[in-house]
């Protein structure tokens, strides 16, 4: 069954025009085609590698050769049944680092939707209502924001602990410790969006309709403000793997029984480094600085791509810009007069005292008659002059001479006269 719809562009006729199945577009893909050059190169990259690490933590179980807390003989070097060999505990330096993949994004996506499900409604709340709630809540963000983002991370982690290390535990204390870091940050980007936000027309518009205020708040200002929230996410992911490898280096992270996690893994791997034991610290590095520096790419990539300032990176113009230029060239194209429209003459300024005549008055000097006739001064007539430039988009008039200032055959006349 076929469905159409009414074509009303040309009011003189209804045509009815089949409308296809929407076509399936693959999220990304604009974004992806509004960048260029370099820009498009980092984004490119830093895709690539989070995709990477996405798919390895969701099939860590297939991929990992052994179990994360599987015990073998210490540092054993890589071979092919181990990979990237053993640690000095026994475990598999590849397995772990799979499963540790696991461990980051779950941490990571934990954290940040937590983040931006505390900081953006405070922000926005904050800046909408403003008064007392607003001093009270930008005082207890800006102490917090104080506080180094580590130590901080560490004191929230051993209260949601308490002591105990677990699977779950372990992921939600550091996802709340890195939360608590990352509040902050939402809070005060959303509110300034919102302070300025809230003074537009299209909010005194809803006031005056009677939408009451979480209404307003959360159904027109939230969706305004909420640009710069993928950019600060990506931002924040990078940080929250640096803030968790810390965690477990310093050893308030998760015990590794209960989850692998790449910042324990380097602080056991201290004391091989010196023994020339390098493998069982360089692969979790590696793995750390990787997921980070994609992480890193989205995240400047986007920001390039989204802020306007930024768009002309790399000395050329992204597709809105040209865009916006090829709708400036047709408007000043369309600004200009066409072609084969008589302009109407205007004639000169009064102050140059021009006298052109009475187009009713009779013809002057010899041989003359009537308008439109050639005049004793040898002028064409006004009426054959209009017709001709009117079709070349110009118009003439003849002036004559002001009349105090006298022809030639006006003098002749006066002598004729005289004598």
């Amino acid at each position: 069954m076929s469905t159409f719809a009414l074509d009303t562009a040309d009011f003189g006729s209804v045509v009815a025009a089949p409308v296809g199945p929407k076509k399936f577009k693959i999220p990304g893909v604009a974004l992806i085609r509004s960048t260029h050059g370099l820009q498009r190169g980092m984004l490119l990259v830093g895709v690539v590698i989070v995709a990477i690490f996405l798919i390895v933590a969701l099939f860590a179980p297939l991929l990992a050769p052994f179990g994360f807390a599987q015990i073998f003989d210490p540092q054993l070097p890589m071979s092919a049944s181990h990979l990237l060999g053993t640690t000095v505990g026994g475990y598999d330096v590849f397995s772990r680092i799979i499963y540790g993949a696991r461990t980051a994004v779950e941490v990571i996506c934990l954290a940040v939707i937590l983040s931006i499900v505390v900081g953006v409604p405070l922000g926005v709340i904050s800046g909408y209502v403003s008064g007392a709630l607003d001093r009270v809540l930008v005082l207890v963000m800006d102490a917090l924001y104080a506080f180094p983002s580590l130590l901080l991370a560490i004191v929230v982690s051993i209260m949601v602990s308490e002591g105990r290390s677990g699977a779950f535990t372990g992921i939600l204390s550091a996802a709340v410790a890195i939360t608590v870091v990352f509040v902050p940050q939402y809070f005060r980007v959303t509110r300034n969006a919102t302070m300025a936000a809230k003074v537009e027309p299209y909010v005194d518009a809803a006031r005056v309709a009677g939408a009451y205020p979480r209404r307003i708040m959360f159904r027109h200002i939230l969706p305004n403000v909420s640009q710069s929230i993928p950019v600060l996410m990506t931002l924040n992911a990078s940080e929250s793997i640096l803030t968790l490898a810390g965690l477990g280096f310093l050893g308030f992270g998760i015990e590794p029984n209960s989850a692998a996690e790449w910042g324990y893994d380097l602080n056991k791997a201290r004391a091989d480094i010196t023994n020339g034991i390098w493998w069982t610290a360089v692969f979790p590095g590696c793995a750390i600085v990787l997921i980070v520096l994609g992480v890193t790419l989205i995240g400047e990539s986007l920001n390039d791509v989204l802020n306007p300032l930024l768009r002309t990176r790399g000395g050329a113009t992204t597709a809105d810009e040209e865009e916006i230029a090829q709708v400036v060239e047709s408007k000043m194209g369309s600004d200009e007069e066409p072609s084969g429209v008589a302009v109407p003459y205007a004639g000169p300024p009064d102050e140059f005292n021009v006298y052109r005549g009475d187009p009713d008055e009779g013809s002057q000097g010899d041989g003359s008659s009537g308008q439109g006739s050639s005049q004793g001064d040898g002028s064409s007539g006004s009426t054959s002059s209009d017709q001709e430039h009117a079709t070349m988009g110009m118009r003439e008039q003849s002036i004559r001479p002001l009349p105090n200032e006298p022809t030639s055959q006006e003098d002749e006349r006066r002598n004729n006269d005289n004598s």
